[in-house]
């Protein structure tokens, strides 16, 4: 089946606004992602009484419910209470509680591969806690972590395609909306394919490069 490369040219626009708000959703949803990821994993691994057994809830009522579910709760179900929220806010709430969980689990296995001897060593040369996390812990954690950080981040990438589901104008919404309206799906989705890899390819090869220098950049190269 040939493609309409009429269709195709004259629906660029409303790809290319489409990805503008599904990048931007998605930079909010991984930064502050990894900033409750960062904030859990601190909670467990100092084991902060209180915060540790909510954290641990946390952690599990994320992973283990789906995804759409939570956006539709934060969109429809705060409703029952008073509470509305714009779609925007409701999209990248959804997507940090989501990713937030699996950022924390990333961040405690890399908290948990520093050795006690590094920590004991920065003990005795007389650092406190906040300089021992700033200057031993975080540094070889976020290595450690680094795979496991790429992998969520191009993971929450992918997930904003459930957003659409709150009437968002993203890629996924518009690629629905044109097959609904012109029945053009072969046209429509092969645009929404070619708009996710412009997004993520990038963003992977970047990340990528990024875990190399993390990782290996103490040998010099």
């Amino acid at each position: 089946m040939l493609l309409n490369f009429g269709f195709i040219v004259q629906s660029l626009p409303l790809y290319w606004k489409a990805a503008q708000l599904t990048l931007t959703i998605s930079v909010w949803a991984i930064a502050l992602s990894l900033l409750v990821g960062f904030l859990c994993s601190l909670a467990i691994y100092y084991r902060v009484r209180m915060l540790k057994s909510i954290v641990k809830v946390y952690i599990e009522f994320s992973r283990n419910t789906p995804s759409l579910i939570q956006l539709f709760f934060l969109y429809y179900g705060l409703t029952q209470i008073g509470l509305k929220l714009e779609a925007e806010l409701c999209a990248v709430a959804g997507l940090t509680f989501l990713g937030g969980s699996y950022m924390a689990e990333a961040f405690r296995s890399g908290l948990e591969a520093v050795g006690k001897t590094q920590i004991e060593s920065g003990l005795s040369i007389g650092l406190s806690r906040a300089q021992l996390v700033r200057y031993v812990i975080f540094p070889q954690a976020f290595s450690v972590s680094m795979p496991a950080l790429e992998a969520n981040a191009i993971f929450l990438m992918k997930e904003t395609s459930i957003v659409s589901a709150v009437a968002l104008p993203d890629l996924m919404f518009v690629a629905k909306d044109l097959i609904g309206m012109y029945y053009s799906t072969t046209e429509a989705l092969t645009l929404l394919v070619l708009f996710y890899l412009l997004l993520l390819l990038p963003v992977s090869l970047l990340l990528s490069a990024l875990e190399r220098k993390v990782r290996y950049g103490q040998f010099g190269n």
